[in-house]
């Protein structure tokens, strides 16, 4: 099956297991995708993600959830693509006064605003997340 955008696929599979009320959902594996969940792991947005190796390897990931309620409010793609969305280190914005993140692709991996802030590396926004 082909996807015309499979970052927009995996924040969607992430968005509907959380409104669904699932312990987990399985998204079709892609470094990308595997590192995205990993920097939203970091963050504390979501519990865990494995890597499972079967004949079509999939992403696990174990959503997060706080009084029963998803700790993800909001999930969005930013750079899509038929518009990119790029950014300097300087000219990025904060999500929400602090309180979100965007997720950046640099030329040192994915990370949040804040890193690449630090860092002085400016990239693509892949998403926003409150």
């Amino acid at each position: 099956m082909s996807f015309q955008d499979p970052i927009a696929d995996c924040l969607t599979r992430i968005r509907n297991g959380l409104m669904r009320g699932k312990d987990s959902v399985f998204i079709p594996y892609s470094k990308l995708k595997h590192d995205l969940v990993n920097v939203l792991v970091a963050e504390g947005y979501l519990k865990a993600s494995n890597k499972t190796d079967d004949s079509k390897p999939m992403i696990k990931v174990e959503l997060k959830y706080h009084k029963k309620l998803p700790v993800i409010k909001e999930l969005k793609r930013i750079s899509k693509p038929s518009l990119r969305k790029y950014s300097g280190a300087s000219d990025i914005d904060s999500v929400k006064g602090g309180l979100g993140s965007f997720i950046i692709s640099t030329n040192q991996g994915l990370m949040t605003d804040k890193e690449a802030k630090a860092k002085n590396v400016g990239g693509e926004i892949l998403c926003e997340v409150f």
